[in-house]
């Protein structure tokens, strides 16, 4: 009996659904990125230009005004500083305070554990507001000090359960072997526990990094000094006292000077945006071979 052997071919997409998928990405990603590169484009324009909004795809003449402005300005790199101080040590006491918090809670024998974590899950979900949070930060000395940028924000209850969660997730065997070998507490945590946890670590890094670089509301409230409020709050200030300037000089002898405000103020927003933004935007692809692996495994495991 003769038989007969049937080819199993693999069977690839259809290349129809597969262009149209293409297309798609490649549409989702210039609505994406578009925003961005229209900022960029109006200011390396020409002022009027900018002023008018009448660029869209390439830039109307060439201009780089505004950028020049900003590097000359002391004070904008007074709170680029501030920024920096703000962001560096917010994130690394966020790290400290998470791994410090969550390592203890993944011993299941910790006298009051499931306490610490109803504890810990309360505030999470309610807090006092805005105005106990701001009698917290006077009664503590901390008002019109750059500690009330650093202090309140390097704890977070959800990062500490994602940090939780992925140490859990880290088999116990390798525990039970580093105490056979003689490791204590610190030691299990700094050359085993600490050696695994770089993707979690990275995403939380991104994350604070992210989120301490653009804020500016704890700023508005808790700095009243210009000289130790941060970067997007000098943002905010240059965008609405700008617009603010402009629209109060309705004298007709300064129309000319009103125009001309007006156009290098319109440039200036828009090259401010493009040097606020540069510094997160070069961040991510450091933390980039970690971000993913660290998002799944801190979110799957408990």
């Amino acid at each position: 009996m003769k038989t007969v052997r049937t080819r199993n071919k693999i069977r690839e997409g259809n290349p129809v659904v597969t262009g149209i998928l293409y297309l798609l990405t490649i549409l989702v990603c210039a609505v994406t990125l578009y925003p961005m590169y229209y900022v960029l484009i109006l200011s390396i324009s020409a002022p009027q230009h900018a002023a008018g909004m009448d660029v869209y795809l390439f830039p109307k003449g060439f201009s780089l005004d505004a950028y020049r402005m900003l590097v000359g300005d002391g004070e904008m790199w007074r709170a680029y500083a501030n920024t920096i101080l703000y962001t560096v040590a917010t994130t690394f006491l966020m790290l400290v305070t998470c791994v410090l918090v969550a390592y203890p809670l993944t011993y299941k024998r910790l006298m009051g554990r499931k306490y610490v974590n109803m504890f810990l899950l309360i505030p999470m979900y309610f807090s006092g507001g805005m105005i106990p949070s701001f009698l917290l930060i006077t009664k503590l000395g901390l008002y019109d000090s750059p500690l009330s940028q650093i202090i309140p924000a390097c704890f977070s209850i959800w990062n500490i359960i994602l940090m939780k969660a992925f140490f859990s997730s880290i088999p116990e065997g390798l525990r039970e072997a580093a105490k056979i070998d003689g490791g204590g507490v610190v030691q299990i945590l700094l050359h085993v526990y600490l050696p695994l946890s770089k993707p979690i670590l990275a995403v939380i890094a991104v994350y604070t990094i992210v989120g301490r670089w653009n804020s500016w509301f704890d700023a508005l409230v808790y700095l009243p000094r210009t000289e130790w409020q941060p970067l997007q709050l000098f943002l905010r200030r240059l965008l609405v006292e700008n617009t603010k300037q402009v629209t109060e000089m309705m004298n007709p002898e300064m129309a000319a000077e009103m125009v001309r405000k007006q156009m290098s103020g319109a440039q200036l927003k828009y090259a401010m945006i493009i040097f606020t933004s540069l510094p997160v935007l070069f961040t991510y692809p450091f933390f980039q071979k970690y971000f993913v692996k660290g998002v799944m495994l801190g979110s799957l495991k408990e």
